[in-house]
């Protein structure tokens, strides 16, 4: 398979796989759930998920995108056999569901960083009533559609013109606006406390069931390992660059991403709530978008450079969702250009398919959080399915022929054992978590008859959809 003319430099893939990797569940959800689970405790076992789930799985995915240079759908079909063109159009999917809402967060964030910078009293002022209003109301609608628009002048550009060359801008100034908001971070009064909470060992809390499914957790959604965008990305590169040694890259910078917010957020907490515990435990459990748009607001008013530290958490939670949803946007549109579409035609129908299909995310808080929860959970049969693509394809031929014999590193069988054992023993623990859960919140029969549709649907048109797909 030839590579596509239009392709990423070695810098240019791994700022836009970090673009890919580092987004919204880094900067709002990991201080959230570092602390909430133990914080030290809680990162040592994160620590061992991004060996055990996310780089091998990046791996995977990125030694079939560079190998067969197609879309989510021709690279099942080429890598295992046509049978298996479906398992490829349900990873899809579920990766462009998550699109549809994603596009509306993002849009939050470009709301936010406006209001920060304009009405910044308003906002300190009265932060629940201001976000009600927002979210109740059809402003999202309107922000859903700039993000789309925003999204698809870069998409419709291509990779080098177009992804590479804004990820050139984002990623870079992003990691400048975390670590400057770190080192302000921790000369506050009371900071250091703060570090203490989020990173002090507690052995103990190794014991805690729920410390290791967060940690799972985490690593599996953050990292962007088996939603089939670092497959899309890669087919972009050169089949000389290095699968292992590129996703462990991808792997340390998303972690960092993540462990400069949490030294960026909680600090802050500390500060604003006189390290009162308590406090900041009632203000974590508000959940990721009580703690972003209500809880940081209101915990700055009156403080001394207070907007300009809001002013800053907000451009770079938009840099990490815009970046992120470039990926979402250009995994649908390459799937496209396989069946024969130009890519300017592929990006119109994606970019009218996101907002119509999004809508719904933007008028309802209720509906936004059951395809949150449904897609969300989607993600981890994604990841079993990339297991079973090597283990279909024969777990030490693939090792050999795609990882080690294109890398200057060797895995071994550490991850034979991995993808045998490891990555279905998480898969099965994590999924039973989220559907008892669902259960529990009596959801479970809506998000299961969801995937069901679906997977029903693309099995039934498997051959139509293996058929569409050019050589």
């Amino acid at each position: 398979m030839r590579a596509s003319k239009d392709s990423f430099t070695k810098t240019g893939f791994i700022l836009a796989a970090l673009g890919m990797a580092i987004g919204t569940g880094n900067l709002w959800r990991f201080p959230r759930v570092v602390t909430q689970s133990g914080g030290g405790s809680f990162v040592l076992v994160w620590i061992v998920f991004l060996f055990t789930w996310s780089i091998p799985l990046l791996m995977i995915e990125f030694s079939i995108g560079s190998k067969f240079k197609k879309g989510l759908i021709g690279a099942f079909k080429e890598g295992i056999g046509s049978r298996y063109a479906w398992m490829g159009a349900f990873v899809a999917l579920v990766s462009t569901a998550i699109l549809f809402y994603y596009s509306v967060v993002t849009g939050w964030c470009i709301k936010y960083l406006f209001t920060s910078l304009f009405r910044f009293n308003s906002l300190t002022r009265d932060p629940r009533s201001l976000w009600e209003g927002f979210s109740s109301g059809g402003q999202p609608v309107f922000f859903h559609a700039l993000t789309l628009i925003l999204g698809g002048s870069v998409i419709i550009f291509g990779i080098s013109r177009g992804i590479e060359r804004i990820n050139r801008v984002l990623i870079p100034t992003l990691f400048v606006i975390l670590i400057a908001g770190v080192l302000r971070a921790v000369t506050l009064p009371g900071a250091l406390k703060g570090l203490e909470f989020l990173f002090s060992p507690n052995l103990a809390g190794l014991g805690d069931f729920n410390v290791w499914i967060n940690a799972l957790s985490q690593a599996a959604w953050s990292t962007g390992a088996g939603w089939g965008l670092i497959l899309t990305y890669s087919i972009y590169t050169s089949q000389k660059d290095d699968p292992i040694a590129s996703s462990a890259t991808i792997g340390f910078g998303d972690y960092s991403a993540g462990l400069l917010a949490g030294m960026l957020v909680v600090p802050t907490l500390f500060f604003a709530l006189k390290g009162n515990e308590a406090r900041l435990f009632e203000v974590l459990n508000s959940g990721d978008q009580g703690l972003t748009f209500v809880a940081v607001p209101q915990l700055l008013r009156g403080i001394s450079l207070g907007q300009i530290f809001l002013v800053l958490f907000f451009l770079a939670l938009f840099f990490a969702a815009f970046s992120s949803l470039l990926s979402m946007l250009e995994l649908p549109t390459r799937i496209l250009i396989d069946t024969g579409i130009s890519r300017r035609k592929a990006i119109v129908l994606v970019i009218s398919a996101a907002f119509l299909f999004g809508l719904p995310s933007a008028l309802s808080m209720s509906f936004f959080g059951n395809q949150d929860t449904t897609w969300g959970y989607g993600l981890l049969i994604s990841g079993a399915l990339f297991a079973f693509f090597v283990l279909k394809f024969g777990v030490r031929r693939f090792r050999e022929q795609m990882l080690e014999s294109n890398s200057r590193f060797k895995v071994g069988r550490v991850f034979d054992i991995m993808v045998k054992y490891v990555i279905p023993v998480e898969f099965l623990v994590l999924i039973g978590w989220c559907l008892y859960n669902s259960a529990q919140n009596r959801s479970l029969f809506v998000i299961i008859s969801q995937w069901l549709f679906f997977l029903i649907l693309f099995i039934i048109f498997n051959r139509y959809l293996a058929n569409k797909v050019k050589r």
